[in-house]
């Protein structure tokens, strides 16, 4: 079984010779080797690209150590290039290569070279996308396999069977393609202890790893509860009996988020329009791996629903923020009060804008008061939409508020232009 990746592979193939490095970044096992040095290579070599003029090393490689040397990686390419015809030159993990940024530069100005490059850490690529390249990099983010991905490697799946896999172990391609789920969760087990952890910490050279470890337990604890550095560390002195200041807990998530483990979605105050500093929620790239960490003891679906509607927008390229709207409401003594209440997430794409609420279900009239009271306190005429559990048929309401089932939304791209 394999996966197509189209909409990645598509995108390499879309920025062919732009003269721009080829950044694919994207955590660790998400499949970014596989997209370069299988699938672009297969499609280079179909359309009659010889071996000769495909420049592959994998930097992970023990075999390449010698390699991970600026200048011996800059001789061996230059030694393959030994014509003028196009030479495409894939590196995987080239943040392994100390001053990776000069060799690609090297290359930037060379007419019959086109770079592709993969990394897992963001510190180390995508900053340096933008300060390093100045305008000549091109980054391309890979993520997990999507439900829409895995049912269309895996038709002979329905919906629950799909769903309930995905809620438990997440989208990494090895963890999808274990064979029994015991595989799965060991492989998930393994992967964080001796390939996520083991590399942020030495990456970082982290010190007090014992308290990092905690600190992620809490995060993996709360995924999409508003949080902030200096409400962890009251949640550590709580939790462990210690004391981890907010400043060292800023520092550890930051280290997490440049290892595309989790990311951080803002606050954004819709009729202020402007962003909120602090607090702010964490979502997990991968949700096995979430579940993995907390030994699969916490699979709540409500949180984990919305954990997952989070990544598939992100994936489809829409920049997700938290949404608060300011109402101003009667007490119980019939003052006039303020109150601020949320919008999941407020998408945006160039001119497009969706707010989004996720609700698991809507057993009741008050239930489906609740979920629509943000939306219908958003003073513009942008979609809102609920997304439920329930698989049901588009509806909408007498305010133009659209209800969609999450498989309709999960497996079908077009479904919020519906």
């Amino acid at each position: 079984m394999s996966f197509s990746r189209n909409k990645y592979l598509t995108k390499l193939i879309e920025h062919q010779h732009n003269h721009l490095i080829k950044v694919i970044t994207g955590m660790r096992r998400s499949g970014k080797s596989y997209l370069l040095f299988t699938l672009f290579y297969n499609y280079l070599k179909g359309k009659g690209v010889d071996d000769e003029h495909i420049i592959r090393v994998d930097l992970e490689d023990r075999r390449n150590k010698a390699l991970r040397d600026p200048d011996a990686l800059l001789e061996y390419i230059d030694r393959r290039m030994v014509d003028k015809d196009m030479f495409y030159i894939l590196l995987d993990e080239v943040q392994l290569v100390h001053e990776f940024e000069d060799v690609l530069n090297s290359y930037l100005n060379i007419p019959n070279a086109d770079v592709y490059v993969t990394g897992s850490n963001s510190k180390f690529l995508s900053k340096d996308v933008i300060t390093e390249f100045r305008g000549r990099g091109d980054e391309i983010h890979v993520f997990p396999l999507s439900p829409a991905e895995i049912h269309e490697a895996m038709p002979e799946l329905d919906w629950q069977q799909l769903w309930e896999l995905y809620l438990h172990y997440g989208g990494l391609p090895l963890t999808v393609l274990a064979n029994t789920e015991k595989d799965k969760a060991e492989y998930l087990k393994i992967l964080f202890k001796e390939t996520y952890l083991k590399d942020i910490k030495e990456r970082n050279k982290v010190k007090n790893d014992m308290e990092m470890e905690v600190l992620l337990n809490i995060i993996s604890s709360s995924i999409g509860s508003l949080t902030n550095p200096q409400k962890l560390a009251d949640t550590f002195v709580s939790t462990s009996k210690s004391k981890l200041s907010a400043v060292t807990i800023k520092q550890y998530l930051d280290y997490f988020a440049d290892a595309f483990l989790v990311a951080k979605a803002e606050r954004y105050d819709i009729k202020g329009k402007k962003y909120i500093s602090t607090p702010y929620k964490y979502y997990f790239s991968d949700i096995g791996l979430r579940n993995a960490r907390l030994n699969f003891r916490q699979i709540e679906e409500t949180h984990i629903m919305e954990n997952v509607i989070y990544n598939e927008l992100c994936l489809r390229g829409y920049s997700v923020d938290v949404g608060v709207v300011e109402i101003r409401e009667r007490d119980d003594k019939g003052n006039s009060v303020r109150k601020q209440i949320e919008v999941d997430f407020v998408c945006n794409q160039g001119s497009q804008r969706y707010y989004i609420q996720s609700a698991l279900a809507l057993p009741s009239p008050d239930k489906v008061q609740q979920e629509l009271r943000p939306l219908r306190n958003i003073p513009d005429s942008f979609k809102k939409i609920v997304i439920v559990k329930d698989d049901i048929l588009i509806r909408r309401n007498e305010d133009g508020i659209v209800t969609m089932g999450l498989k309709q939304f999960l497996l079908d791209e077009r479904s919020l232009e519906i």
